[in-house]
Formats: C-alpha cells, sequence, structure tokens
C-alpha cells in the first residue's frame, strides 16, 4: 500500500490567475486615470503634442518640397493649419476660403484633407484654446524656408515664436527658436 499523500499548501499562482489580475488591473487604470488626471489636462495635453507635431511636420514639408510652409493661427484662437505658400502671395492676408492647405497625412475628422485643426468643430477639445500668439517679425502665424528656417518674409529671418495653450487650470507654452525652428515646451498650472 502507498502511504496517502497530504495535499500541501500552493506556494505560487497560477498562470491564469496572474493573467486575470493583470487584465483586472489594466481594466481598471483605463478607468481611473483620466479621473484621476482631469478631463482638461488630457484634452490640453493632447493640443500640445498635436501642435508640435504639425509644427514638426510643416518644417519637414518646406524642407522636402523647397518651398514655403505656413502654420497659420486662426482668428480667435480656435486652432490653426498649415498652408503651401507662394512668394508672390506671402504677405497676403490669410483667407480659410482660397488658402492652399497642405493635405492633411492623418485624415483629421472634418478636414476635407486639409491640415486643418479646428478645436471648436472637435468635441475631444472643448475645454482648449490657443490663447496667444506672439512671433517677433510675422503676424499670427509661422513659415519655414527651404531650408527649415523661420522666415518673417522670403529671405528674411524671423525671431523668436511664442504660443500659449490654455486649458481650465493649466497653460502650456511652446517656444520656437530663431534660424532653427527647434521647439521647447512648458507647462504652467494654475
Amino acid at each position: 500500500m502507498r502511504p496517502a499523500t497530504t495535499v500541501g499548501a500552493r506556494s505560487a499562482y497560477t498562470l491564469i490567475e496572474l493573467v486575470i489580475v493583470v487584465a483586472l488591473l489594466g481594466l481598471v487604470g483605463a478607468l481611473a486615470i483620466p479621473s484621476l488626471v482631469g478631463r482638461s489636462t488630457m484634452e490640453a495635453q493632447a493640443v500640445v503634442r498635436r501642435l508640435v507635431s504639425d509644427i514638426h511636420f510643416a518644417q519637414a514639408e518646406a524642407i522636402a518640397h523647397q518651398s514655403y510652409c505656413r502654420v497659420q493661427f486662426l482668428d480667435g484662437g480656435r486652432g490653426y493649419c498649415l498652408l503651401d505658400i507662394e512668394e508672390a502671395a506671402f504677405g497676403l492676408p490669410f483667407d480659410e476660403t482660397t488658402a492652399q492647405y497642405v493635405a492633411d497625412p492623418a485624415g483629421t475628422f472634418g478636414s476635407h484633407g486639409r491640415c486643418l485643426v479646428d478645436y471648436h468643430a472637435d468635441d475631444r477639445y472643448a475645454s482648449v484654446h490657443i490663447g496667444e500668439v506672439d512671433v517677433d517679425g510675422a503676424g499670427n502665424w509661422i513659415t519655414f524656408d527651404a531650408l527649415g528656417g523661420i522666415v518673417s518674409e522670403p529671405g528674411i529671418a524671423a525671431g523668436a515664436g511664442r504660443i500659449l495653450i490654455e486649458a481650465m487650470n493649466e497653460q502650456w507654452e511652446v517656444l520656437v527658436t530663431p534660424m532653427t525652428g527647434r521647439l521647447v515646451v512648458q507647462r504652467f498650472t494654475g
């Protein structure tokens, strides 16, 4: 006869138990983090990331196509668009209906193929707007030349730029350095 074996205490968890715990933690994290961080903070961060990405994209487009590419900020802080600028039309005022928009590689919702970001038309960014645009030597736009530098008019380098993104409880400042177009982002909480 065999001696009776006693069932001992388990010393480890099974793989199924670990997978279930990890899945539950992931679900709780996905539901809790937006509540803890706050919707307006997440909206502001998304806006800043998109703006910085689009400024870099405009600079790359200018270099790749050896032409002028402009980030034009819309009136009322409601957003911005990316434009192809001909040298002859460099100083003309912005007109939304006749502007030459850069094609939007991301396929932004509702932009009809144009690289146009309108915060008022997109519910995802309800609490965010562009507070102030200050570019030395230029209007409410940043234009890159064929070498990727910032210009205020053809052949004339522009100074530094500052774009302020405002949300409910915080502000983000995007600084554009002269000549190189390097970006620096700072966050201010209120």
